[in-house]
């Protein structure tokens, strides 16, 4: 396992490593920790200060990849160690010949997940593992959902920012969406389906566009990677596994924009509200996660509520604090 100097600068460092899932097939991914100067980066530097009791894993969304300094800024200053994870086909992870974003089953992340996991707990003496917050923003959610569903006990808290949880509308789109894809996804999965082409999103968070985020193209394109039938099929199965129930038993934060907007052009609306999913769908959605679930709508955020204008997400940082005050340092 060898870390080296990040994309992002000397404040992070990235190893990549391959993990393979339940269908046999070894997979890259690659893992990114915050290093930072200063006390509270000298022991990731590998200087014997103790390391910190508790961590952070950070799943990106689809067709994305992890960039935001300032998230992994606030982690650390909660007393978080903080990692995220570039999962195979997206961000650091990308491989020629391969198709970006793609995956058949949503369950081939566990593998790399899992493994991302023990990396975190070897960096400790033996039995000193900390313990693990889970967060996940847009599909990364969903994936996250699921991945605590199946391996109880792992994660103490689950964070969601916006999570894909549900399609837009109703179920019964869901299911109909499901019956018209499956047989392309069962013969024909990785053709790709084609969809309006819109990268309002993209152009509400990129510095090349109206947003403030310096992005890489390559690994966050626009107008997002080709939509393929199993990736879809994949996605579908997984939000219909979230809304016959899951049972995650451990706190669940959900931090979603507090209105949605769609459409096939540009409104200047998409400036403060998600232009990608429903959110009042997810929000009913949510509640199937588990028994314990805080709702947090955010006035003005985006699809990504930590990409939001500077008053936006300095609200939705308050209030992952408060949640934390409840939930993680109780």
């Amino acid at each position: 396992m060898q870390w080296q100097t990040d994309i992002l600068g000397d404040d992070f460092q990235a190893c990549a490593f391959e993990a393979a899932g339940p269908d046999g097939v070894l997979r890259t991914a690659t893992l990114v920790r915050h290093t930072p100067a200063g006390p509270e980066g000298a022991a990731a530097a590998g200087t014997g200060t103790a390391l910190p009791a508790r961590a952070v894993l950070f799943l990106h969304g689809w067709s994305d990849y992890f960039f935001n300094e300032e998230l992994a800024e606030f982690w650390t200053g909660k007393g978080f160690e903080f990692f995220a994870l570039d999962m195979h086909n997206h961000g650091r992870s990308l491989r020629p010949g391969t198709h970006g974003g793609y995956v058949a089953d949503l369950d081939n992340y566990d593998a790399e997940i899992t493994a991302a996991i023990g990396i975190i707990a070897s960096l400790r003496p033996a039995g000193a593992a900390p313990q693990l917050a889970l967060m996940g923003h847009s599909t990364g959610g969903l994936i996250a959902a699921l991945w605590a569903d199946r391996h109880p006990g792992v994660a103490s808290q689950l964070v969601l920012d916006s999570p894909w949880l549900e399609v837009h509308g109703s179920p019964a789109l869901r299911r109909a969406a499901r019956t018209m894809v499956e047989p392309f996804a069962r013969f024909w999965p990785e053709s790709v389906i084609r969809l309006p082409e819109r990268a309002f999103y993209w152009r509400s968070i990129s510095s090349a566009a109206e947003g403030e985020w310096a992005l890489d193209d390559a690994y966050r394109p626009p107008h997002a990677f080709p939509v393929r039938a199993g990736w879809l099929s994949a996605v579908l199965s997984g939000q219909s596994k979230v809304a016959r129930g899951l049972t995650i038993d451990v706190p669940i934060l959900v931090l979603i924009s507090a209105a949605s907007a769609n459409g096939m052009f540009w409104k200047e609306s998409m400036r403060r509200t998600d232009a990608v999913l429903d959110v009042n769908t997810i929000a009913l959605r949510a509640l199937s996660l588990g028994r314990t679930v805080t709702l947090e709508r955010i006035d003005g955020a985006l699809h990504d509520v930590f990409l939001s204008a500077p008053r936006v997400r300095a609200d939705a940082y308050s209030r992952l604090s408060r949640w934390m005050r409840a939930y993680v340092f109780d």
